[in-house]
C-alpha cells in the first residue's frame, strides 16, 4: 500500500514503502552526532529535501517522542514511518534506524574486548574520550538553547540539576514532578512556559483525517493487539535464555536491568546515560568508569542512536560472565539481548500511543507538561556533563559520589594534563573553529595515539 504526503501544504505524490526503506537506510548510515544531529538530519531529509512531512507535523511528532522513555530519535523515525505506511512503515523505519549502528558497535565491541589493552587501541580511546566531553557539553548547550525559553524554565532546569546532583533524586521522580508542574503552570501561569501551540486547527484536522484513513482510529482492540504482540516479542528471548542458562546467569539480569531502563528513563539518550552509568558501573560492576567513557566514544563515532552504547555495556557484561560458553559468544548474546529489550519497548510506546497523540496536536496541557519536562532534562544533562568531565580529567575518581552531603571530589594533583589539553582543544575545535564532530573526534583520536607513544 502506498500513501500520499501527509500534509495539505506539501505536494501530494505516492511514496512507496521501498522508497521509504531506502531513505531510512540512508538516514541511518549518516546519523552521526547523537540525537540532536540525528533529528536535524531527519528534518533536513524528510521536511526540506523530500517534503514528505511539514515542519509543524514533524515537531508535533518530536514533542510526543520526547515525552516517552528511551531514545527520542529512533522513536521519531518510528512515528513518521507509521504516519506514512502504518505499522509496517513504523517497523521498517525504526529497525533501519538502529540496525547499521548495531552491527558496527558489536564489531567494535569485539575488537575492544579482545584488543582493548593494546597501546594502539587504548591510545585511540584516550583521545576519543577527551573529544566526547566536548560533544556532551555542546549537546547541553544546544538542547538548553532550544528548550529554555523563559526564566521559569531556566529555574526548573536548575532545580532538576540540584535534585539529581546534590541529593540523588531518581530521574523518574524529577520527570514526574516536572510534568505535574507543567500541567499546573499552563493553567495558572501560562506565560511561564513560553508555549507556541498549533494555530491552524483546520489544517491539523485535515491531516488527522488523512492519517486516520491509513492507520485507523484508535480502539481498545487495536491497543490490546499492539500490547500483546510487542509484549510477546519483548519477553520471548528472556524466557529462552532462562531455559538455556538458568535464572542465576548474567542474562536475566541484563534483560531485567535494560527492560527497566526502557520503561523509566525519560529524556533521550543523554539522560539515559546518567542512569545507566551509575547503575552499571557502581552497582552492578559490569564495567568501570573509563570503559563507560570508551563505550560512549564508540557510540559517538558510529552511525545510529547514541543509546547503542548500551549494546557495548551488555556485551562486556556477557563477555565477562558468559555462563559456561565462550566469552565471545557470551558477549554477543549480552549485546544482542541488551539491544532487543532496549528498542522493542520503543515500538510499543509509539505504535500504542501515536493514534491518540494525533488527536492532541493542539492540546495545551500536553504542551505544558512537555515544556517543563524538557527543561528538567537539561538539568539532568548538566549532571551527566559534570560526571563525564571528572572521569575524563582526573585519574583517581573511582566511584565518585557527586553529592554535596558527602562530597568525594578528586585531588587536584590527580589532574591528567594530557586529557585536559585534548579536551580544551576539542572544545575550541567545536565551539570556536566549527570543525564538526567527526573531524574533532578524528583529530583527538590521532592525538591520543601520538601522546600514548610519546616519550
Amino acid at each position: 500500500m502506498t500513501e500520499m504526503s501527509l500534509d495539505k501544504n506539501v505536494p501530494r505524490r505516492e511514496i512507496t514503502l521501498h522508497e521509504a526503506f531506502v531513505v531510512w537506510l540512508r538516514i541511518a548510515l549518516l546519523s552521526f552526532g547523537g540525537p540532536a544531529g540525528q533529528i536535524a538530519l531527519m528534518h533536513r531529509v524528510l521536511v526540506d529535501e523530500r517534503k514528505w512531512i511539514s515542519d509543524a507535523r514533524f515537531l508535533h511528532a518530536l514533542n510526543f517522542c520526547m515525552l516517552l522513555p528511551g531514545p527520542e530519535a529512533q522513536q521519531l523515525a518510528t512515528y513518521i514511518g507509521w504516519l506514512m505506511h502504518g505499522v509496517r512503515g513504523g517497523v521498517v523505519a525504526g529497525t533501519m534506524f538502529v540496525l547499521p549502528g548495531f552491527v558496527i558497535i558489536m564489531a567494535l565491541s569485539i575488537v575492544y574486548a579482545l584488543y582493548g589493552a593494546l597501546d594502539v587501541v587504548s591510545g585511540l580511546f584516550f583521545g576519543l574520550k577527551a573529544a566526547v566531553l566536548a560533544v556532551v557539553i555542546e549537546a547541553l548547550l544546544r538542547i538548553g538553547k532550544r528548550a529554555l525559553k523563559t526564566r521559569a524554565l531556566y529555574g526548573l532546569a536548575a532545580v532538576a540539576f540540584i535534585a539529581i546532583f546534590g541529593f540523588h533524586v531518581p530521574f523518574p521522580v524529577i520527570i514526574a514532578a516536572a510534568g505535574v508542574f507543567g500541567l499546573i503552570a499552563v493553567r495558572i501561569w501560562p506565560n511561564w512556559l513560553g508555549l507556541q501551540l498549533v494555530a491552524d486547527e483546520q489544517s491539523s484536522r485535515a491531516v488527522d483525517m488523512a492519517a486516520a484513513k491509513s492507520q485507523g482510529a484508535p480502539t481498545i482492540k487495536r491497543g490490546l493487539q499492539v500490547i500483546a504482540v510487542c509484549g510477546a516479542l519483548w519477553i520471548a528471548p528472556i524466557v529462552l535464555l532462562v531455559i538455556l542458562f538458568g535464572r542465576n546467569s548474567v542474562y536475566p539480569g541484563i534483560a531485567a536491568f535494560f527492560s527497566e531502563m526502557a520503561v523509566v528513563t525519560f529524556g533521550g539518550a543523554y539522560a539515559v546515560l546518567a542512569y545507566v552509568a551509575q547503575a552499571a558501573v557502581n552497582d552492578l560492576r559490569w564495567l568501570n568508569p573509563g570503559e563507560m567513557l570508551d563505550g560512549l566514544a564508540l557510540a559517538e563515532t558510529t552511525p545510529g542512536p547514541l543509546i547503542l552504547v548500551l549494546t557495548f555495556v551488555g556485551f562486556l557484561a556477557g563477555f565477562r560472565d558468559p555462563g559456561g560458553i565462550s566469552p565471545l559468544a557470551g558477549g554477543l548474546i549480552g549485546g544482542t539481548l541488551t539491544t532487543w529489550v532496549t528498542f522493542v519497548p520503543c515500538f510499543l510506546w509509539v505504535l500504542l500511543g501515536a493514534p491518540y497523540i494525533e488527536r492532541l496536536r493542539s492540546n495545551r496541557a500536553l504542551s505544558g507538561a512537555l515544556a517543563a519536562i524538557t527543561a528538567a532534562v537539561v538539568g539532568v544533562i548538566l549532571n551527566l556533563s559534570v560526571w563525564f568531565a571528572l572521569h575524563v580529567l582526573f585519574r583517581n575518581v573511582g566511584e565518585l559520589n557527586l553529592g554535596w552531603l558527602r562530597p568525594a571530589w578528586p585531588e587536584l594533583s590527580s589532574l591528567d594534563w594530557k586529557a585536559a589539553l585534548l579536551s580544551a582543544f576539542a572544545m575550541l575545535a567545536m565551539f570556536r573553529w566549527h570543525f564538526g564532530m567527526l573531524p574533532t573526534l578524528a583529530i583527538c583520536g590521532a592525538a591520543g595515539l601520538a601522546l600514548k607513544f610519546a616519550v
